[in-house]
């Protein structure tokens, strides 16, 4: 591969990643728990970041150095465990994407005024047209490339518009009033639960970025892929704290779109409408993408016609939407669902990176082993704590 596609295939990769995790969910799960954490969020984004990166870095060289899709490697660590894990992808890409395809449509009704389910089948319409070209993966690098750097520059703007109090948040980030388990639980499964840490990895396999040789630049792609993903945060993390600090209410129904609004008026307002189309357009790719690449090894059908069934998933989220909807409480319930998925990947491709059938003579290195191991316990204890005191509240 020459030297300009391969860094163009790396970018991509971690921006697929990137605005795979940055989708309606995140905007909405940020602006939500700064509401009710103020500056002492900043905990909850430094500690989801620390143990995203040691989620994605172990998943994507594990990938990598086996040469094989996820669900492969978990079947060769326990016969069936790939069928187990495919089915939790792809139901919570489903359930991701019914909520994505609704931003799409939410972010053309503030643009332009057209219903949400109108808003959503053309968004639908455009995610699939990116598939129907010959090209597809280079079409959705690009695509993802050049929206997640309107997203970032937009939320730039409004975070220094609404002059939010940088010297406090710095503090709490460090020293907070207040730990919040569903919040930590919630932003690592929204930004590397469940099918979005396998987007990037997958994309590079499927570009042929693999093996030892490989896992240098594997490494910093699977970082710079949290890196952009966490720079999104932080931005509308401040911003929303600017609005949060001067004693400003947001909108329980959509606390992203009151940010924008309070600190920029109507064409702030419009920058939202921006913002979350294009958060949604790039999860709606993402997420049929990775979800599709977790079957279409199973069956030569499945792989010959993987295309196909990913504009058939990206149809069928969109039509569910248009008959049901999706309300702030079922975007944060996801997140922290997917938060479930995250132990039980990691630890199937840290037992995997040990097995000499399926990574060879290679040697993960021991401190990534323990980083992932302690990860996969903190998780767990907390999604499982999570699942019994903290959902119930979202419907209380």
């Amino acid at each position: 591969m020459k030297k300009e596609s391969k860094a163009s295939v790396l970018l991509g990769a971690a921006f697929l990643m990137a605005t795979s995790a940055i989708g309606p969910g995140f905007l909405t799960q940020t602006t939500h728990f700064t509401s009710i954490l103020a500056a002492s969020f900043g905990f909850v984004i430094l500690t989801s970041i620390i143990i995203d990166i040691g989620a994605q870095m172990n998943i994507w060289r594990i990938v990598a150095v086996s040469e094989k899709r996820a669900q492969d490697i978990a079947n060769d660590v326990l016969p069936g465990l790939g069928f187990f894990l495919a089915a939790l992808i792809v139901i919570g890409g489903l359930a991701f994407n019914i909520g994505n395809v609704a931003g799409a449509g939410l972010g053309l009704n503030v643009l332009f005024g057209v219903s949400a389910e109108m808003g959503a089948l053309l968004s639908g319409v455009i995610a699939i047209l990116i598939f129907v070209v010959r090209e597809a993966g280079k079409a959705m690098d690009r695509f993802t490339q050049v929206a997640g750097f309107v997203m970032i520059g937009l939320t730039v703007y409004v975070m220094f518009t609404a002059q939010p109090p940088v010297g406090e948040a710095v503090a709490k980030t460090f020293v907070p009033d207040t730990i919040d388990v569903l919040a930590i639980v919630t932003l690592v499964g929204g930004t590397v639960g469940g099918y979005i840490t396998f987007a990037g990895a997958h994309r590079l396999l499927d570009a042929g970025i693999k093996g030892k040789e490989s896992l240098g630049e594997v490494t910093r792609g699977s970082i710079s892929a949290i890196g952009i993903a966490s720079v999104m945060r932080i931005f509308l993390f401040l911003a929303a704290l600017g609005i949060v600090a001067q004693g400003l209410q947001l909108d329980p129904n959509n606390p992203p779109a009151s940010v924008f609004k309070l600190a920029a008026g109507n064409v702030g307002y419009k920058m939202f409408g921006v913002v979350m189309w294009a958060a949604a357009i790039t999860s709606v790719v993402g997420a049929a993408y990775t979800s599709v690449s977790f079957i279409r090894t199973f069956n030569a059908t499945l792989e010959k016609y993987h295309k196909w069934i990913i504009i058939g998933f990206i149809a069928v989220s969109t039509i569910v939407f248009a008959l049901v909807g999706k309300p702030v409480a079922i975007l944060i319930l996801v997140g922290a669902l997917n938060g479930l998925i995250l132990p039980i990947a990691l630890g199937v491709m840290l037992v995997a990176a040990h097995k000499k059938k399926i990574v060879g003579d290679y040697k993960h290195p021991v401190w990534m082993t323990i980083f992932g191991g302690v990860i996969v316990v903190i998780m767990a204890a907390m999604s499982v704590y999570m699942l019994y005191t903290e959902i119930p509240k979202l419907f209380a």
